[in-house]
């Protein structure tokens, strides 16, 4: 039987073993068990095949497989609502039926189960995926604030609050992430979100130790400029967060794309990238031939201009199909620190068919502890400023210049712990 055949009868697949990965020495992360299965209610934008829903839900419903060892999930989900139901593709009713949790028509009824009053021990909130309009620069404009307001207000209504997951950025608009998150924060329940990058398979195992002095970093990624845009932005921010100081926010971002890339690479402005930017893409299963300026197609950059000084770029190649790199320069250090992080899609970086997507399993065993114990193991800060540096890049799109960022002085530490998968 294949592993989907497990999943259509309702039925946890055997654990699969990964194989090791060659890695520079790293403790395992344990992830403690909880006294009590965490009843939790999960709200959607959809819940189809592959969308997020399925693969990070599907985990809490079936058990995950971090660090090459399967483990049963402590994340009871009890109720669900999925905002649209595609006729021929949804999978919640049937997954209802089959893990005996209950659909619900309204994300208040979700999270008080049907009464008047918050009747859950956590919240899981995926607003990615689904039938949704784009803006004039390609923004998916899903509707996470809207969504995720009639959460908080259940929270403020039942003056009582629970551990909170967000998948991915917090909005397309730097406004409206700006206003959830202060909202979030007053009210003041356990918050987690982000997407998968950070808590994938590092190879070398990289977690640079905090207060490192990083003076420049540069990281390639792929897909669509929005969507995976985020997700290099966060393979980025992962690292640089951890440099001497701390985070103190982004001065200025900007939109560069297609040919203008290379010229600003071979400028004196963007010589500083050069590089970081050849080490890299060294670590993107890219053909050898032709150059990258033949292979790449519509290719984005951004280029952030860090508040302390610290110089970045993020290049998505838009149109190829690669996965995610970072590259620091450490100062007083020549030798450039490298990392790819590993996704496991066939053909990028490593070849894990029989493993379909193991970065949700990284994910998935943190949203687990997360949900039983309210410990976040990564500050909502980091999505805060990778949302509003991909909002304003896209400003830079539509205004095509440099956009300052003088909203964006977030300022946090990285934590003590950086959770990755390490097999």
């Amino acid at each position: 039987m294949t592993r989907r055949d497990w999943f259509g009868l309702g039925i946890a697949a055997p654990a699969l073993a990964a194989p090791a990965l060659m890695a520079s020495a790293a403790p395992e992360q344990p992830c403690p068990t909880a006294p009590h299965r965490t009843k939790t209610a999960a709200v959607a934008t959809v819940y189809r095949y592959n969308s997020h829903a399925d693969v990070l839900i599907g985990r809490l419903l079936a058990g995950y497989s971090a660090n090459a060892t399967w483990a049963p999930s402590q994340t009871q989900v009890v109720s669900l609502h999925a905002v649209q139901v595609p006729a021929n593709s949804d999978m919640s009713r049937d997954l209802a039926v089959r893990n005996g949790f209950k659909i619900y028509p309204s994300i208040r009824e979700t999270l008080t189960l049907g009464g008047q009053s918050l009747a859950v021990d956590g919240v899981v909130f995926i607003g990615e995926h689904g039938d949704y309009p784009s803006n004039d620069v390609g923004q998916i404009l899903y509707p996470r604030y809207e969504l995720f307001s009639q959460i908080m207000d259940v929270y403020e209504e039942s003056g009582r609050s629970v551990p909170t997951f967000f998948d991915k950025h917090l909005s397309y608009s730097w406004e409206k992430a700006d206003a959830l998150y202060r909202r979030a924060k007053k009210i003041g329940f356990p918050f987690m979100a982000g997407s998968s990058i950070p808590l994938t398979i590092r190879r070398p195992a990289l977690d640079p130790p905090l207060d490192i002095p990083i003076t420049e970093a540069v990281t390639v990624g792929y897909g669509p400029a929005d969507a995976y845009g985020f997700h290099t932005l966060e393979g980025l921010q992962c690292m640089v967060e951890r440099r001497k100081g701390g985070e103190t926010g982004i001065a200025s971002v900007q939109w560069i794309e297609g040919p203008d890339i290379w010229t600003w690479r071979d400028s004196a402005q963007g010589a500083w990238a050069k590089p970081l930017l050849e080490e890299a893409l060294r670590l993107q299963p890219l053909p050898a031939s032709p150059p990258i300026e033949v292979q790449a197609k519509q290719p984005v950059l951004f280029v952030l201009n860090y508040r302390d000084g610290l110089k970045a770029a993020a290049l998505v190649l838009t149109q190829n199909a690669a996965g995610f790199s970072t590259v620091l320069r450490v100062k007083g250090q020549e030798r450039l620190l490298s990392v790819a992080f590993v996704i496991g899609e066939p053909g990028l970086l490593h070849p894990l068919e029989h493993r379909p997507l193991p970065n949700w399993d990284g994910i998935g065993r943190c949203v687990d502890h997360f949900l039983a114990t309210g410990e976040a193991p990564n500050p909502v800060e980091r999505t805060l400023l990778t949302t509003g540096a991909l909002a304003f890049c896209f400003q830079s799109k539509r205004e095509k210049k440099l956009v300052e960022t003088p909203e964006l002085q977030v300022r946090y530490r990285g934590p003590v712990s950086s959770w990755f998968q390490t097999s």
